[in-house]
């Protein structure tokens, strides 16, 4: 992507009423939107939140599907989430916001218990070992995770790692949290969950045609 057309969509993320880029400062010190997110939204539906968005392809689908629930969709790249934000937009989607900061600061996001569901697709398996305490699955995030989502919080990884996938399986196993599915070809499975199968990124397509096996984790954490 050019640098002329990521100026031109950081332009007009900024006139998006969907999506909001507070500054690192404004994220750690006092977010505005913390704890207030159904206000936000103008009412009571539950949250379900989107960890690495991308171009926010899970988001809006999801948020196609279920008008009564709010979708929010993190990303530090905004040039990226524009298409998201700017199709919710054209589509009338007002179950839909976008936020632009690192996903590290989600605790700084969202207030103890606001959330109801986490999903994180096809995140960078940070496979080399120095590279640990930057996987989304680790103890470090799990524990941010479980900080902000209500006491029934449901957490999706769906991923093409195989790495990624058994990590965190091994993860959960540790640390006594409840596995509420697990496939490591989610697609070859008759059982699987729909919203995991019928909703497909535009790289996942792409692993799909040269059938790359897609894993899939559904899980709840108990600390």
């Amino acid at each position: 992507m050019g640098s002329k057309n990521k100026l031109k969509r950081f332009k007009e993320n900024e006139t998006f009423k969907n999506v909001i880029q507070p500054t690192r400062e404004e994220v750690v010190t006092d977010f505005s939107h913390k704890g207030k997110w159904h206000s936000f939204f103008g009412n009571n539906n539950p949250i379900v939140v989107e960890l690495g968005c991308g171009k926010g392809e899970y988001t809006i689908a999801l948020a196609r599907k279920n008008p009564d629930k709010n979708f929010i969709g993190i990303d530090i790249k905004g040039a990226r989430f524009w298409r998201g934000a700017k199709t919710a937009i054209e589509e009338n989607l007002d179950n839909v916001a976008f936020v632009r900061t690192q996903i590290e600061l989600v605790d700084f996001i969202f207030a103890e218990n606001e959330v109801s569901e986490i999903w994180i697709t096809f995140p960078d398996p940070q496979i080399k070992y120095q590279r640990t305490k930057h996987r989304m699955t680790n103890s470090s995030f799990m524990k941010k995770y479980h900080h902000i989502l209500n006491e029934e919080g449901i957490m999706n990884l769906k991923t093409d790692s195989e790495f990624m996938h058994g990590y965190t399986l091994g993860l959960l196993h540790g640390e006594g949290h409840e596995i509420l599915y697990a496939n490591h070809t989610v697609y070859k499975n008759e059982g699987a969950p729909k919203e995991v199968t019928e909703t497909q990124t535009f790289y996942e397509k792409q692993y799909l045609e040269v059938n790359k096996p897609i894993t899939y984790i559904k899980f709840r954490l108990k600390y």
